[in-house]
């Protein structure tokens, strides 16, 4: 079977671990080299370059801070030099923090806008020069809290909210030549994570359990790959943001 993304080369930000780690691997898988971003996960990404090229593609492991606009644009700069090109840019590093109306910090406000809405933009700014000569695409990482609002999330959820609208910016400012969506997971479980957070999510999506990391692996290929489709947010959460019968979920 032919691979979708043969000759492509991907940047993941975040790829060291968890969701950002799978989504890496399976690009790898449909064809594509790889440069693996960590900002302190140094091992963990070197073993996923490890993964990399024994999947039989070339990769590399780069360190930027992205809350550092200087550092971003070290990055794909670096990235270039490595690779030789960029095909696709995965948005994927992210933090979630908690924070009420009452409880929520400068610091904690400060700490999510700047690792969910301004990272991503400037790692598209750097990324764009690139993605242009190559007509590549960006995935960028919303998630339900942006659509839904969480109370005791707000930072996050309002950071989320502006990767959504932030991905519609993109996609019109950056058309034709690069395609640009986002996604947005719901809960997503892996090996060893508490057994709660699967039974919690089991109560408010129609689906009745969590996702897992393919799940989001197999949209971001698919957002890759649909060259008829641009600022749209592909809501994968097994329908949790669809509501209840008795109201919409708290």
């Amino acid at each position: 079977m032919e691979k979708k993304l043969n000759g492509k080369v991907a940047l993941v930000t975040g790829a060291g671990k968890r969701l950002g780690r799978a989504v890496a691997l399976r690009l790898a898988e449909e064809g594509a080299d790889l440069v693996i971003h960590y900002r302190e996960s140094e091992s963990a990404a070197k073993e996923v370059v490890a993964e990399v090229e024994k999947r039989g593609q070339k990769a590399v492991a780069l360190r930027a801070d992205l809350r550092s606009v200087d550092q971003i644009r070290q990055l794909f700069l670096d990235a270039g030099n490595a690779l030789g090109k960029l095909d696709v840019l995965v948005n994927s590093a992210a933090n979630f923090l908690p924070g009420s109306v009452i409880s929520t910090t400068e610091e904690v406000w400060d700490a999510s806008l700047d690792t969910n809405v301004k990272s991503p933009f400037f790692c598209s700014q750097a990324a764009a020069p690139m993605l242009r000569r190559s007509k590549g695409c960006i995935v960028n990482f919303a998630d339900t809290g942006g659509l839904l609002g969480w109370p005791g999330y707000l930072p996050h959820s309002i950071s989320k909210a502006g990767v959504v609208m932030l991905t519609k910016i993109l996609a019109k400012a950056l058309a034709p030549e690069v395609r640009v969506n986002a996604i947005a997971p719901g809960t997503i479980t892996m090996p060893g994570d508490p057994p709660e957070w699967e039974a919690e999510f089991s109560k408010l999506a129609p689906l009745k359990h969590s996702g897992r990391p393919c799940d989001i692996a197999d949209a971001v290929v698919y957002l890759a790959t649909a060259e008829f489709v641009t600022g749209q947010t592909l809501v994968v959460d097994g329908g949790r943001v669809l509501g209840t019968a008795a109201g919409e979920y708290k």
